[in-house]
């Protein structure tokens, strides 16, 4: 089956997801334990939306996470480069745009806030991805990145990269449609930057007052700015 390396090539990326999009929402439910609607929720919480926002949520996938953020009232749009995945989320009733992360399809400045959730560590150039992401949010529009990231509890540190190893591959073999793309999945984990670290990429990329609150002991983190 598909699956991408770290070098990130957009292509076999797109191809990766485009092979779990059938089962993907069902997948993502049983390796979290059911915490990605959790996580979902909290994304919205942190974009402080209102009404009539508009608002672009990248790397939507099956647009689980826009219909989350629409329960604000706010206008949202879907935007995804797999085609799968956007086909496999058909059904759900938010506008969903093909977009490359690098090159979005929107003008200067079209919106009041973007989200990424756990998609801005699959793009070849994710400080590239932040810059655009700024360029199409409206001065001192938000952003939140919300993405894996480095356990802050050493034990449950040690537990839970020996589980990207062994037990994420274990479970993805019985119920994903792309097994090998599960396998990535941990190794991109694992490369992935600390908290601290995306802060000040994010910063560098020109949004300003950067913050992350930890969900689940730091495997989470929600990154939170303001466009400059």
């Amino acid at each position: 089956m598909t699956r991408a390396d770290l070098d990130k090539d957009p292509r076999a990326v797109a191809s990766m997801f485009d092979g779990v999009a059938r089962r993907y929402d069902l997948t993502n439910s049983l390796l979290t334990a059911g915490q990605d609607q959790r996580w979902r929720r909290r994304t919205r919480e942190a974009l402080q939306l209102h009404r009539g926002q508009r608002v672009l949520d990248l790397a939507a996938g099956t647009a689980v996470s826009t219909v989350e953020l629409a329960r604000s009232g706010a206008w949202c749009v879907a935007a995804d480069f797999s085609l799968g995945m956007l086909r496999a989320g058909e059904h759900r009733t938010v506008p969903k745009v093909a977009a490359d992360a690098l090159h979005l399809p929107f003008s200067d400045a079209a919106f009041d806030a973007v989200t990424i959730s756990f998609g801005l560590r699959n793009v070849v150039d994710p400080d590239a991805a932040l810059v655009e992401l700024a360029r199409v949010t409206r001065p001192g529009g938000r952003l939140v990145v919300c993405e894996f990231s480095r356990p802050v509890w050493t034990p449950f540190r040690v537990a839970y990269y020996l589980g990207l190893e062994r037990v994420l591959p274990a479970i993805a073999d019985r119920v994903s449609s792309n097994p090998a793309a599960y396998r990535y999945l941990g190794e991109s984990i694992r490369a992935w930057p600390a908290q601290e670290q995306l802060a000040a990429r994010i910063a560098q990329a020109g949004w300003r007052d950067v913050g992350w609150r930890n969900l689940s002991l730091g495997a989470i983190a929600l990154h939170r700015a303001r466009r400059a």
